[in-house]
């Protein structure tokens, strides 16, 4: 996790653990600017306080809405990439925030019977995702939601890096896919927003199968965050309740809130 700090204008200073090394970050910043994918631009190299790095980075500011199919053909341009260039990359079944039932085991007692109940049945629905997660991998932004895209003054940036990994092709295409019956836009980026990014992709995942679990469970491992960051962070604590909501089959639950 980072926090962000405006410094003017034109400068966000990014406070946080830093997932991967300055020379690897400008070598990527650099191949991204190659094959057409804008990045904000590093205006100066880490400097540590303890374990924390803070990087200065261009404050993007936004010219309208985001053009989504712009948004598909930049991912798609990275999942062509030649997957042995980044033998580093993790592997997305990696991240500790994805160990599911662990995070679900930990924060169980903080959520109400009924909105246990929701995120239970999606959990057996989607029993198996991760036994196939290692199937065709490409290499992933890992983070693509409508709160890490801001359409900027030559096009659309693509921000925070810091999930990228290997991952099935869903991976990417999951936070903007539609999925189910009460899927409302959840993370409030337009009715067409998946239709738009498929399109601009080549391809649309909506009916396979990956892609949908991998969107559904999204969607659980963003609840559990919220509800575990909250034992701390009334901030997190209001969102986790707006999420929870949905889990208990609310048909007027609120949009979410990127954190």
């Amino acid at each position: 996790m980072n926090a962000l700090f405006a410094a003017g204008d034109d400068v966000l200073l990014r406070v946080g653990i830093p997932s991967f090394p300055v020379s690897e970050e400008r070598q990527w910043d650099a191949l991204m600017s190659s094959i057409g994918v804008r990045t904000p631009r590093r205006i100066d190299d880490m400097k540590s306080k303890g374990p924390l790095m803070v990087t200065a980075v261009e404050r993007v500011h936004s010219h309208g809405e985001v053009d989504f199919r712009e948004v598909g053909d930049m991912v798609r341009r990275i999942h062509s990439l030649d997957a042995s260039t980044w033998p580093d990359l993790s592997w997305c079944g990696h991240f500790p925030h994805w160990q599911v039932e662990h995070l679900l085991r930990d924060v169980r007692d903080r959520i109400d019977a009924a909105a246990l109940e929701g995120l239970d049945a999606c959990m057996v629905k989607w029993a198996g995702w991760r036994d196939r997660m290692r199937e065709a991998l490409v290499v992933c932004h890992g983070d693509v939601h409508p709160g890490n895209v801001i359409q900027g003054p030559e096009g659309v940036v693509l921000l925070d890096w810091d999930l990228r990994c290997m991952a099935p092709v869903g991976w990417d295409h999951g936070p903007l896919l539609q999925w189910g019956e009460r899927w409302s836009d959840r993370w409030g980026g337009g009715p067409h927003a998946y239709d738009d990014f498929a399109e601009g992709y080549g391809m649309s995942l909506r009916d396979e199968w990956m892609t949908q679990a991998l969107a559904a469970m999204r969607m659980v491992v963003a609840t559990l965050l919220r509800v575990r960051a909250g034992r701390t962070d009334a901030t997190a604590a209001s969102e986790a309740e707006r999420r929870l909501r949905f889990w208990r089959g609310d048909v007027n639950a609120p949009l979410w809130e990127p954190q």
